[in-house]
């Protein structure tokens, strides 16, 4: 309920709105909520992007080795005003953005290459297994799935 019957917002409605004002900040890049020291409220928000990169680059290690040094920045700079859609599209989402920057590393070319063929992912909704014989390419990678096996046809090219 968000007014108490006569106009008036119960404290409940203005603890849910306060709420997710604090979220929006601290993951999706949000302006800082009335009230929050920003300097702590910086600092929560670095930690929890780190984390998420940490669980990113779980579900894409490629990714993650092939950006080296430079992978907490290139995530961070990419997730700080996204929400997460979660790990596997998270990943996904990064590897795409940075292959149509021609900044894709070549092993996390092969690896979304591989997740391309593997799985269909719209951007939008969860990805599912493919039925039918399918082709991922990526950074000069093609990968191939026939039968549910999924091979490596040809690698990225190498600098």
């Amino acid at each position: 309920m968000t007014d108490a019957g006569d106009g008036r917002p119960t404290p409940r409605a203005g603890l849910a709105e306060r709420q997710a004002e604090l979220v929006a900040a601290l993951v999706a890049g949000g302006p800082p909520p009335a009230g929050f020291a920003p300097g702590p409220l910086a600092a929560t928000r670095a930690a929890l992007l780190r984390k998420r990169a940490g669980d990113v680059a779980r579900h894409w290690p490629l990714l993650a080795a092939g950006l080296g040094v430079e992978w907490s920045t290139t995530f961070a700079d990419w997730a700080a005003r996204r929400p997460t859609a979660g790990s596997l599209r998270d990943g996904w989402d990064l590897a795409r953005a940075l292959r149509d920057q021609h900044a894709l590393p070549p092993s996390a070319a092969e690896e979304l290459a591989l997740r391309e063929a593997r799985l269909r992912y719209d951007g939008r909704r969860t990805p599912r297994p493919r039925r039918v014989p399918a082709v991922g390419r990526a950074g000069g990678a093609v990968a191939v799935q026939i039968a549910g096996r999924v091979r490596l046809l040809r690698p990225a090219p190498r600098p």
